[in-house]
């Protein structure tokens, strides 16, 4: 009987969210582990089947930079990192798109259906969803705050930028109870396609949506100060600070400048969460410590 009643206190709990969050968009940066352990991505098709029946609206923007890696190895392509980005020829592009739009995509979505929801997969191609412009080196530096290395002539190739995000899709999908899954590949106006980071993709995607949310997972338990010490919660301003001291640095910049695209866009709150914790998502968004890192405006 107690087990009962903690099963029934904990559904109590969730109640005030349930009711504040309901029919409000919340956008999923699905990476890491999450991605990778079997249980981890059980647990997480639950979670965002559970979200979608108790009335909220999940979108998921996924990576796969490590399936990319390793069908390039099984192909004999070179895998090449400049500034942290995958620097993408013509072949790579190749790659990247059959296995983030083909593969990882449809997986995602199969999994997801399977546990009861109705997902739908989809690129930046479809609808005209993400407009995109080639990503410059300079201009990456730029952002992240970091020295430019090599030489400034050297760009990434067909590496992207996000120039905007038409909504409109996904609303109708989300109207008509769909969960939209998109890999992180836009278009320009000519036609050609592009490598997108999809940390930046879900901050755009969730800005355009003006989204409750943006949680994005990662393998660690969220944001450190100088000392080493986890931070539960930061303003915009702190965050800018603490990107400018250095204290947030390599693979955490796209998460935190996701983020700030989010809140600049019209998102409340980002979050930066461990996806490695089983049912990472659901603690974030319906208990009241939640986990990670809030990042409020």
């Amino acid at each position: 009987m107690n087990k009962l009643i903690k099963k029934a206190n904990i559904l109590v709990e969730a109640l005030p969210y349930i009711r504040t969050f309901a029919n409000k968009t919340v956008v999923i940066k699905y990476g890491g582990r999450a991605m990778t352990e079997e249980a981890l991505k059980e647990q997480f098709a639950l979670d965002v089947v559970l979200m979608k029946y108790v009335g909220l609206n999940p979108v998921i923007v996924h990576g796969g930079g490590p399936q990319i890696d390793r069908m390039l190895g099984r192909l004999g392509l070179e895998v090449k990192f400049r500034q942290g980005v995958r620097v993408t020829d013509r072949a790579t592009m190749e790659v990247v798109e059959m296995v983030l739009g083909g593969k990882i995509n449809k997986e995602i979505v199969t999994l997801l259906n399977r546990h009861g929801g109705t997902a739908v997969g989809l690129t930046g191609k479809d609808g005209g969803l993400i407009l995109s412009k080639p990503l410059t080196a300079k201009a990456w530096a730029d952002r992240l705050s970091t020295q430019l290395d090599g030489s400034p002539d050297e760009d990434f190739g067909l590496v992207g930028e996000v120039q905007s995000v038409n909504p409109h899709l996904l609303i109708n999908l989300q109207r008509d109870n769909f969960i939209p899954v998109i890999a992180p590949i836009g278009t320009d106006p000519g036609g050609h396609t592009y490598n997108i980071n999809a940390d930046l993709v879900a901050g755009a995607v969730a800005a355009a949506l003006k989204a409750e949310k943006l949680l994005v997972l990662t393998d660690v338990k969220g944001i450190r100060d100088a000392k080493s010490r986890h931070v539960s919660t930061l303003s915009r301003k702190d965050m800018q600070r603490m990107v400018k001291r250095g204290t947030i640095s390599e693979g955490m910049l796209p998460k935190v400048h996701a983020c700030l695209m989010a809140l600049d866009g019209g998102v409340r709150k980002a979050h930066i969460i461990d996806g490695r914790t089983p049912h990472s998502i659901l603690l974030e968004v319906f208990t009241d410590k939640g986990i990670g890192t809030e990042i409020v405006a």
